[in-house]
């Protein structure tokens, strides 16, 4: 009971530092999963959008999604639920041939946030692959000669798999002249040998019929085998010898196909067909067999195909020299490839904005780029740049991704779109670059206020105009885009003569035209001053206003008027004069005329006229009828110089003189008048 509590404690510790080592992997922006390999598409990794604490709803809208380097596609993210999922099924030994671990990265990105989060997940074995031998049937060859306990290297047999699942032990059977050994060989590996171990006999046994069968330790265990035929030959003196126990060449990776890499060299004592030796790789990686030939009679190793050192930088394989008498003696060829800057920096822009408002402030993300080169040392270090003349400006994230952010504010109005060139050069000699376009363009934001094109506004308008005339026509505009821009015009509250200015005025919303409402008189207005408002279409609007003065046009549409003598005083005699004494002295007031559109109501000064004469050529310039008393002096006309109205047109003296009223009654002429009274 006690030693099952202590095995569940031990349980619940290791899960809580799974759990803990999974918070801090996340925490950090790093996930790692596990799946083993064969999986079918669809088949579930892992719980990202759980792990990242990511809402699902943040999963489908956000445009959260998974980028890989390579040029497969490995994993998906399921939209619906957040899992990352297989795209396809994984072969480990495909992808990973000559690692242990295999581990594929993939980055997911959170457009809307700019975020990136780096996964791996590793690909775990299964037992899918048998142990297998390049040669099926292997030929052997022994001098009857050969002392007992001389040992015969054989062919490895190749097992995928990794861990467990490869190769573990050898077993030979078939005859009791031979067993087997096995060596540790540098790197661990197994390297079976064929040991005689009872002496030969030709004229016994020419041949002998073996089999040489490797097993995995997968459960259950696989199982491949090769037929070894051993051929029992005549005396052979001298074993061949190389001239060096290692051959180490370095060549660069660009080296022409059909080039001689390394020659090794054999020499063996014998002569005829015992000294006659043939070369032959004993041991090579597969993709090395593709790449290189390794000509027999020479020991010249040609390439065959392209080298490439990013994908794999070094070859090691073991050579054989064996004579005619099948003695032979084996040497180390190690074959290191060097870097050349043959791979231009790759830049990926793994998530970008096309649009940003002008407003954003400094320091926002707008793009979220991944560089990488695959040269190594100075021909794999990245330099990234942006174009100068750009308010942006490069900010190093984690790992190999660049950010791309505003360096101050924007402002549309000078700049509505940026065509941003992000280059990435290595440092190879000569430098190889690559580039990218990030297309962006600003949003307007309200912050400019209509400007009209004129700083005050005036106009001229002739009374009695028709109601609805034009008077003029305001102009603003607003530097601003779209909505933000569209200028509608309206007046600012005011009162004229006791009434609102809007049953005046008007103006046109969208076109700034300021119409007159009724028929102004130049005799009750001269004058109107008011404000026209610009309002844009934005959230909130911005505004401005401007003065306008309306001045009003005086016309010739009232006739004078006379103010003296009184009205009720001249109905009695005769309407519009009143008569002057004999004996008035010149300058003497005869009667006070308000000339025609003076406004004299207002303080505009009136006509005074003096004498008989000037009374006559006033009355007879508007038709009417005159009595003059007969001695009556000669008069006069005098008019304010302040107002044109006061001139009267010049009409000539009738031919005969009229009838002077008062002949008859002389006693009836009027008194003298006081002296003249201003008005």
């Amino acid at each position: 009971m006690c030693a099952a509590g202590r095995r569940w404690g031990r349980r619940q510790r290791a899960l809580l530092w799974a759990v803990l080592l999974a918070a801090w992997e996340a925490a950090w922006g790093q996930l790692r999963y596990s799946v083993p390999e064969e999986m079918p598409k669809g088949s579930f990794v892992g719980d990202v959008a759980k792990d990242l604490g990511l809402p699902l709803s943040a999963v489908r809208d956000h445009g959260v999604r998974i980028i890989e380097r390579g040029r497969t596609q490995y994993f998906s993210l399921h939209g619906k639920t957040g899992h990352l999922v297989t795209a396809q099924r994984i072969d480990r030994e495909q992808l990973c041939e000559s690692v242990q671990q295999c581990v594929l990265r993939c980055e997911l990105i959170v457009e809307e946030e700019m975020k990136f989060y780096e996964i791996e997940v590793e690909i775990t074995d299964v037992n899918d692959n048998a142990p297998s031998f390049k040669e099926m049937e292997l030929e052997q060859s022994m001098s009857e000669m050969t002392a007992p306990g001389s040992r015969f290297p054989l062919p490895d047999a190749h097992d995928p798999d990794s861990g467990r699942n490869s190769l573990q032990s050898y077993e030979l059977s078939g005859d009791e002249h031979f067993s087997l050994a096995v060596q540790a060989g540098p790197g661990g590996d197994q390297r079976p040998e064929l040991v005689l171990a009872k002496a030969l006999d030709r004229e016994e046994a020419a041949f002998h019929e073996l089999v040489l069968r490797a097993m995995d330790g997968g459960d259950p265990a696989r199982t491949g085998t090769a037929r070894i035929r051993v051929t029992v030959l005549d005396a052979n003196d001298n074993v061949p010898v190389f001239s060096q126990a290692e051959y180490t060449v370095r060549v660069p990776e660009d080296v022409p196909v059909g080039s001689v890499l390394v020659t090794v060299m054999a020499t063996d004592a014998d002569e005829g067909l015992y000294g006659d030796v043939k070369y032959s790789f004993h041991r090579i990686p597969e993709r090395a067999s593709k790449l290189f030939h390794l000509e027999s009679n020479t020991g010249e190793i040609i390439l065959k195909e392209n080298l490439d050192f990013e994908e794999i930088s070094s070859f090691e394989m073991e050579v054989q020299a064996r004579d005619g008498g099948a003695l032979f003696d084996a040497a180390k060829v190690t074959i290191s490839v060097t870097d050349v800057n043959d791979n231009a920096p790759e830049l990926t822009v793994s998530s970008a904005l096309t649009e940003i408002s002008e407003d954003a402030p400094s320091g926002a993300t707008v793009a979220l780029l991944h560089v990488h080169d695959r040269d190594s040392e100075a021909n794999g270090e990245v330099r990234c740049t942006l174009d100068g003349g750009v308010p942006f400006r490069l900010q190093s994230s984690r790992g190999s991704y660049y950010s791309v952010v505003t360096a101050r504010e924007l402002d549309r109005e000078e700049v509505s779109e940026y065509n941003v060139t992000v280059r990435a050069a290595d440092g190879g000699s000569p430098s190889l670059q690559s580039s990218a376009v990030l297309a962006l363009r600003v949003l307007d934001v309200n912050d400019n206020a209509p400007v009209f094109a004129e700083e005050r506004y005036s106009a001229r308008l002739a009374e009695n105009n028709a109601a609805g005339a034009l008077v003029l026509t305001v102009r603003a505009t607003d530097a601003d885009w779209g909505q933000n821009a569209r200028v509608r015009y309206r007046l600012a509250e005011g009162r004229v003569r006791g009434a609102p200015l809007s049953s005046y005025v008007s103006v046109q919303a969208e076109t700034g035209a300021l119409y007159a409402l009724r028929s102004l008189d130049y005799e009750q207005l001269r004058e109107l001053q008011l404000c026209v408002r610009a309002e844009d279409g934005g959230a909130p609007a911005l505004s401005s206003n401007v003065s306008v003065r309306l001045q009003i046009v005086d016309e010739n549409d009232n006739a004078p008027q006379v103010l003296y003598p009184p009205a009720a005083a001249a109905a009695a005699a005769w309407s519009g004069v009143e008569l002057a004494p004999r004996r008035s002295e010149a300058g003497a007031l005869v009667a006070k005329l308000l000339p025609p559109d003076s406004g004299a109501s207002r303080g505009v000064p009136v006509s005074h006229f003096v004498g008989i004469d000037g009374v006559r050529a006033f009355l007879q310039s508007y038709s009417h009828d005159v009595s003059l008393t007969a001695d009556s002096r000669k008069s006069h006309l005098r008019f304010s110089a302040a107002s044109c109205c006061d001139t009267l047109p010049a009409r000539p003296p009738p031919d005969e003189p009229a009838p002077l009223l008062g002949d008859e009654d002389p006693a009836g002429a009027l008194p003298s008048d006081p002296a003249p009274s201003s008005y």
